[in-house]
């Protein structure tokens, strides 16, 4: 699936939004992708994951034992990518403010797991996952992800893969443009 394909996905289901809108990351955006709309056709969730699963090294797919997503974002294209992969998919979330593993969800010490995200914008929700899922005795290949908005600006300790990458620029609160701090904000992610 080309970048072109993807955004074609996101424009078809009225995911790509323009505005004033502050992200899960606390920066703020005149754009935002909102996945939960672009999933919430199993058809296209499904397309997305396989294109995505496709782009992981043959190696790296026949390593994974398991599927794990952070909540809320990455629940269905982490089920989908289960799907894609064969293999099965769980959660964590943060019920106290830290991820875990909940629902009798759990690793066994020593499974190769893939996280899967929707979209990576500073990478701190992931890095958290990742965490998790090493205390949990589980050790993470890679990380993957339908949006790349981090412009390269994060790094991790695992192979990073994502099917697209967006570089709509993302501003702190003290140095937005005046045009944008004019526009109300937005907030649509999963974090109030």
């Amino acid at each position: 699936m080309t970048e072109d394909e993807v955004l074609a996905e996101f424009r078809a289901s009225e995911a790509l939004l323009e505005g004033h809108f502050k992200l899960s990351s606390g920066r703020h955006s005149a754009h935002y992708l909102q996945c939960a709309r672009v999933l919430m056709d199993p058809m296209r969730a499904s397309r997305l994951a396989a294109a995505l699963a496709a782009k992981l090294p043959r190696e790296l797919r026949s390593a994974i034992d398991t599927v794990v997503s952070p909540a809320m974002g990455g629940v269905i294209i982490g089920h989908e990518m289960g799907r894609a992969l064969g293999k099965e998919a769980m959660f964590l979330e943060r019920p106290d403010g830290t991820f875990g593993f909940r629902r009798g969800f759990g690793l066994k010490v020593g499974e190769k797991v893939i996280v899967v995200e929707d979209v990576v914008t500073t990478g701190l929700s992931s890095k958290e996952a990742m965490k998790a899922i090493a205390d949990a005795g589980g050790e993470v290949l890679a990380l993957v992800s339908i949006v790349d908005r981090s412009s390269g600006g994060v790094s991790f300790d695992v192979p990073y893969h994502s099917l697209v990458d967006i570089n709509f620029p993302t501003y702190d609160q003290d140095d937005m443009p005046a045009a944008l701090a004019a526009v109300p904000v937005t907030k649509p992610g999963s974090r109030k």
